[in-house]
């Protein structure tokens, strides 16, 4: 009895680190938004009063549907844009839980309104996915605005219930393996027929890409065949190998390998690539992920760091020094209050009182020095938690429209903020 409860514990309820479900969550928000966003497009096709409407009475009660079916186009509309917000909010992470919760509502109801926009297996594999994802309250824990704002530095460290990652590895592992089985239960059993050489010579319209090796495949039958073989083997052994620690690196190869050949070939949901190679990445220890961040934090400790000038007279300058704390996942900066500092021509030599004041100064351990919305342009690339704004500060014209805006913000910073020693924009002492 004391081995079943260890074994529940391991398995289940001890607490692990969460930065695995955090960057998971940028997946599912992808998945969600490449699958319903598009929809959004033809709105009046797929969703008004008067468009071509397939409803799953498998999934809802006709008693769901008909309720649902009744919303006039204004609120069709209003659900639309209120999509729109919480699912920006869940991939920026912000009010995590709150927004999972209100974006999986979001689905289940434009689900009910029409099954065919998007196909009803990928939703159903997507939905249950949300499901256990609302039950998260620590989704935001790292990479997530949320985090930031709290100003955690080592948040990354965090202990938490592996409960739902373990339901999340499970889900993943037995589509693979039911998957397999249906292919040599089901009508058109896969160690009796051929259907991958049938897909390769008689296409379905909307099923096989013409990509380059379809010919040759179309050519060599017993190929085909015994390609369909093994990847009903693989299928069936995916949670021997996912599970099992010392084939656990195969088993996400091969996954990954999988839907890479999957989204080449057939015309199949975008669920298939965005949504399960990131759920096989749940099946890689998050403690490797949090020893590999701790070795590249050692490795930074002993190496020259990156110099940011900073106001320490300024509360909006050090709120976003805490927030650079937080990003700089590596340890690669060192902050500098130039207010501390007694000749800042030290720290550079082309650096005065009066330009640190104006601006945020970088300094490379190379000499190189970057100033205000150039510091910030630097900063995206170092610190993997801007990454997703890269664009933003690299788009055509961000040379000229960039500094213009960083030097409007930065000219009334003290505005933001009431700060006794500094209550005008014009502090320098």
């Amino acid at each position: 009895m004391n081995n079943m409860k260890n074994l529940w514990k391991k398995l289940f309820l001890e607490e692990r680190p969460s930065i695995s479900l955090a960057f998971f969550r940028i997946a599912v928000a992808l998945a969600v938004g490449f699958h319903v966003l598009p929809t959004f497009v033809p709105l009046k096709e797929n969703y008004l009063s008067g468009a071509f409407k397939v409803l799953n009475t498998n999934f809802f009660t006709a008693g769901i549907l008909d309720f649902i079916q009744q919303s006039p186009d204004a609120l069709v509309i209003v659900m639309a844009a209120i999509f729109c917000l919480v699912w920006f909010s869940f991939l920026i992470g912000y009010k995590t839980q709150f927004s999972a919760i209100a974006m999986t509502l979001g689905c289940y109801y434009f689900y009910a309104l029409n099954a065919f926009a998007i196909g009803t297996l990928a939703w159903d594999i997507l939905l249950v996915t949300l499901v256990l994802i609302c039950f998260v309250p620590y989704l935001g824990d790292y990479f997530s605005l949320d985090c930031v704002l709290r100003r955690d530095p080592s948040a990354f460290y965090r202990q938490r219930p592996f409960f739902i990652q373990r339901l999340l590895q499970m889900q993943l592992a037995f589509i693979y393996f039911y998957t397999g089985l249906y292919k040599v239960t089901a009508q058109g059993n896969w160690l009796s027929g051929n259907p991958i050489y049938y897909l390769m010579i008689m296409p379905s319209e909307g099923v096989t890409k013409y990509f380059l090796l379809r010919d040759f495949f179309s050519a060599h039958p017993a190929l085909c065949y015994v390609l369909g073989v093994v990847i009903v083997m693989i299928e069936l052994l995916m949670p021997f190998l996912l599970f099992n620690p010392a084939t656990r690196l195969t088993g996400i190869s091969l996954g990954f390998l999988f839907h890479v050949t999957l989204i080449l070939t057939l015309d199949v949901p975008a669920i298939f690539f965005f949504l399960f190679p990131a759920q096989l990445l749940l099946f890689i220890p998050p403690e490797k992920i949090v020893a590999w961040i701790e070795q590249r934090r050692r490795i930074f400790a002993h190496s020259a760091k990156i110099q940011v000038i900073y106001d320490g007279h300024c509360q909006f300058c050090t709120a976003s020094i805490e927030m650079l704390k937080v990003m700089d996942l590596f340890g690669r900066l060192t902050f500098v209050d130039y207010q501390t500092c007694p000749d800042v021509s030290l720290l550079h030599s082309q650096l005065s009182k009066e330009k640190v004041h104006s601006q945020l100064y970088l300094v490379e351990p190379t000499g190189d020095l970057y100033g205000g919305f150039f510091a910030f342009r630097r900063l995206i690339l170092l610190l993997p938690m801007l990454y997703p704004v890269v664009f933003l500060a690299y788009f055509p014209g961000a040379n000229v429209l960039g500094p213009l805006f960083y030097a409007g913000i930065a000219k009334n910073r003290y505005l933001f903020h009431i700060n006794k020693k500094c209550v005008d924009n014009a502090c320098l002492r």
